[in-house]
This record gives C-alpha cells, sequence and structure tokens, in this order.
C-alpha cells in the first residue's frame, strides 16, 4: 500500500526493503485505487490472503 507506487517500486527493487530484497527484479502487474487508508488496507489484506492470491492468479 503506497500513495507513490513508482517510488516503492523503485525501494523494492533497489533492495531498501528487506523483506523483499532476495526476490528481485520486481515487475508491477496489478493496481487499485482506494478512496480511504482503511479500504486499501482491507483490500491489500485480502491480495495477500490464499483467496486473493488464487484471484490474482486467476486474473493474472
Amino acid at each position: 500500500m503506497t500513495s507513490d507506487i513508482d517510488r516503492r517500486l523503485n525501494e523494492h527493487n533497489s533492495g531498501r526493503t528487506k523483506s523483499t530484497k532476495g526476490y528481485r527484479p520486481w515487475e508491477l502487474v496489478y493496481k487499485e485505487s482506494y478512496p480511504d487508508i482503511a479500504s486499501a488496507r482491507k483490500r491489500e489484506k485480502y491480495l495477500k490472503s490464499g483467496y486473493g492470491k488464487q484471484w490474482l492468479k486467476q486474473k493474472y
């Protein structure tokens, strides 16, 4: 979740994010926009769940 997707992708690819450093390079395959932080966080939590990952694999 971020307000600046280009900056965030650059952080992942430059190795500045410890948890994603070993899986570089990252490529953006999907994005969504939400009007507030609460609904964005709820959607992110779903997409990181087993059902959400399955949904993304079927779609993309």
